[in-house]
């Protein structure tokens, strides 16, 4: 068994304020969160949301319009990129092609100015981490995309830097492949303890790896919380629909009844919530809830839509039935299938009981 690798003392990264534009326009506007010492946090959102321009400015590539980063108590305005104690993961990986896979990892520790005795201790430290190690004379195209991915970060972690940065990092591998090297990176970055940030469009990777999540939308923090609760508890349309899969109704708030509300959906229909929410009469809104919040049955009840089912896909053990209602929305469930379990022909009428206490309303955005 080999002696796992010191790392550097574990560090706090604190982000104030962040502001930067590209040709006049905003790409991040006052953004701010903390990464505390040992902890995973995922950057999380849709192409175009300003995550890379957030990650391009702690790690000292861009120099930010305003705001503050320290990492510990260290504020790093002033610190070059080579300078900011930082490990990074490229998306491309970013291997030199040139040099074998110990080469690779050498070479940030010999900028470093690291005795060539220690190098090659760190070398052959990192490539048993990585489990690499009877590959450290092979050259990177000889290398498949898990292996090379594992010798991305062996190289960004052989300096002992106290911040991570994950760039996209699983990318570019398919989707088993992914899994795996979620896995192996989670037991990787817990073994070490280095604070790490991981920039994503991916949720499943980010839910999968991160302690916590900072959901970004056009330039902005939509959210920070764990993965569970950004889930079961989003703060926004935009968050609700971004995490996971959900249905989608919009509605008027028609009354109020002893504690709850009743919501108009279309074609005359209506769904009692079993809360009073904090909306006016005659409110738009939009209702959401989960797919796994959807029961079906064959006869009407309270809360139960009309639907007509189109299909159902088996995915592993869940099937996925796709409906529409009959004013034409198309609505989602899912349900565990289990022995026996009967698939409902396409066209089937049915009715959809929704679990009310799981759904969430938001205000309907105006038409443009």
């Amino acid at each position: 068994m080999s002696t796992m690798p010191k790392t550097s003392e574990r560090k706090r990264l604190s982000v104030q304020g962040l502001t930067h534009s590209y040709g006049g326009n905003n790409a991040i506007s006052d953004i701010a969160f903390t990464i505390e010492p040992g902890e995973i946090v995922a950057l999380l959102g849709p192409s175009g949301c300003g995550k890379s321009t957030v990650l391009r400015a702690i790690a000292g590539l861009i120099q930010p319009k305003a705001g503050k980063i320290e990492l510990g108590n260290q504020n790093l305005a002033t610190v070059s990129a080579r300078a900011r104690d930082i490990g990074m993961v490229f998306q491309n990986y970013a291997l030199f092609p040139h040099l074998t896979v110990a080469e690779n990892i050498a070479y940030p520790l010999a900028c470093q100015h690291i005795s060539r005795a220690e190098r090659k201790l760190r070398v052959r430290e990192m490539l048993e981490l990585v489990r690499l190690g009877e590959y450290g004379n092979r050259l990177p195209r000889e290398l498949s995309g898990g292996q090379q991915q594992r010798v991305a970060v062996a190289r960004a972690i052989a300096g002992r830097p106290s911040l991570l940065l994950l760039d996209e990092p699983l990318g570019a591998l398919d989707r088993a492949l992914r899994f795996d090297l979620q896995v192996e990176l989670l037991h990787l970055q817990k073994s070490l303890g280095i604070t790490t940030l991981i920039v994503t469009h991916d949720q499943e990777e980010a839910q999968s790896l991160a302690n916590r999540l900072v959901l970004m939308n056009k330039g902005n923090i939509e959210q920070i919380d764990t993965p569970m609760a950004v889930y079961d508890r989003p703060k926004s349309l935009f968050v609700n629909t971004f995490i996971g899969q959900t249905n989608q109704l919009p509605g008027k708030v028609l009354r109020f009844e002893n504690d709850t509300t009743l919501i108009g959906l279309a074609d005359n229909k209506t769904l009692r919530l079993p809360r009073r929410l904090n909306f006016t009469l005659g409110s738009k809104v939009v209702i959401t809830f989960r797919p796994e919040e959807v029961i079906l049955f064959d006869l009407p009840g309270e809360n139960r839509q009309p639907v007509r089912l189109t299909v159902s896909v088996p995915l592993g053990p869940v099937l996925v039935h796709e409906l529409t209602l009959d004013c034409g929305n198309g609505l989602r469930a899912s349900q565990v299938r289990g022995p026996g379990t009967s698939i409902p022909l396409p066209g089937s009428q049915l009715f959809a009981e929704i679990d009310t206490s799981r759904c969430h309303a938001f205000p309907a955005e105006p038409q443009p």
